[in-house]
């Protein structure tokens, strides 16, 4: 019996449809429309009834690969160049399914994990939705490094989805949700249709990637669907492939796996602080240490701190945790590395506790998220 649950699309204000690679380029051919136009109709639908959508798409990759010559296993530089190539190809395609204007948006994580550019791409996505555009957004793979990309767009797409303060996030796949097992793999496979709790046990029925153009997995889009219900987001995981899904929605009815958000949502800043901003350094503190960091006269002092570990500038986001690995907080540093180092290594306790009263506290009581042992 299908599960229509109280999902009514009417509701919806404004949401986010993310869309993989290998519904872009399914033949790695470059860009096909072929099942982009259902989506693409679902979109137009959705506006035309007054919810505002949010477009982040893959696919830069898969559209330019065509124009190289056929690796296996391209390099990353070759990666790189084929999104260069792939980029115009993909807006262009999009562009030809819709009657009405676009706007690009190319992120890294560097871009988001900044709390003034977060803010800033928050601002310019209210302000493109004000003015009837469609933003359709992709991680700049060109430009990127590996330290500051997000990694796959499943992710991206519910760190948009925050940032746009979004109702829903429709993350579009291969298959029709979350199975039990592998449904390529497994014939006795069954679809969950509803997730109440994303814990362990769910992260255990999710698998790798199955497309070879394609970042991003079953895996990606819990951890995308955790990030996204964190903020009172709706989360589904449907079929793209299935021209039938998207008229499901527009029914109310759910086509694939719907996550319930929280009933309380995590405040903005707590939720960015937790699913978006990148740990840059670690400071660990003994295994007893039980002060809690939110209260600023228990503030953490460099006498707690045992160890410092990676390069991080002042403003960056650090992870606090006990050495034997329990995570307790993030939290902006008020410190460089270099500067803590520097400290810790002065045998000097009067000098330490002098810099500490010049600085202030190592990290921020107002820029910190309290972890759950994980």
């Amino acid at each position: 019996m299908e599960d229509i649950h109280t999902m009514s699309t009417t509701h919806w204000k404004r949401i986010v449809v993310k869309v993989g690679s290998a519904l872009i380029a399914p033949n790695q051919q470059g860009c096909s429309s072929r099942y982009l136009l259902g989506i693409a109709q679902f979109i137009a639908t959705c506006r035309a009834q007054g919810c505002q959508v949010v477009l982040v798409s893959s696919g830069s990759v898969a559209a330019g690969r065509h124009l190289f010559s056929d690796l296996a296993e391209p390099t990353v530089s070759l990666k790189k160049a084929m999104a260069a190539a792939g980029q115009a190809d993909m807006m262009a395609t999009w562009d030809k399914l819709f009657d009405f204007p676009s706007a690009q948006l190319l992120l890294t994580h560097g871009d988001l994990r900044d709390r003034d550019r977060y803010i800033s791409i928050k601002n310019t996505i209210a302000t493109l939705l004000e003015h009837g555009l469609l933003p359709i957004i992709n991680e700049n793979d060109a430009a990127t490094t590996a330290k500051l990309r997000v990694g796959d767009n499943d992710n991206l797409s519910a760190m948009v989805a925050a940032a746009a303060d979004a109702d829903a996030l429709i993350i579009c796949s291969d298959v029709k949700g979350l199975y039990t097992k592998n449904p390529n793999l497994h014939d006795d496979a069954t679809l969950i249709k509803q997730v109440s709790e994303i814990n362990a046990d769910i992260y255990a029925m999710a698998g790798g990637a199955t497309s070879s153009v394609g970042t991003g997995g079953m895996f990606t889009k819990i951890e995308a669907a955790e990030k996204a219900i964190s903020h009172g987001i709706e989360t589904m995981i449907v079929d793209g492939f299935d021209a039938d899904t998207f008229n499901q929605l527009l029914k109310g009815q759910n086509p694939g796996t719907l996550f319930e958000p929280y009933d309380v949502p995590m405040k903005d800043l707590l939720h960015w602080m937790t699913h978006t901003s990148q740990i840059l350094g670690e400071l660990i503190v003994e295994n007893d240490f039980s002060a809690d960091l939110q209260k600023h006269d228990t503030q953490l002092t460099s006498d707690d701190v045992v160890a410092v570990r990676g390069n991080f500038s002042v403003g960056d986001t650090v992870l606090v945790r006990k050495g034997d690995g329990t995570k307790l907080a993030k939290a902006k540093s008020n410190y460089s590395s270099c500067l803590l180092h520097f400290i810790a290594d002065k045998e000097d306790r009067e000098f330490a506790n002098n810099a500490q009263q010049k600085t202030g506290p190592l990290i921020s009581d107002k820029n910190i998220a309290i972890l759950e042992q994980i």
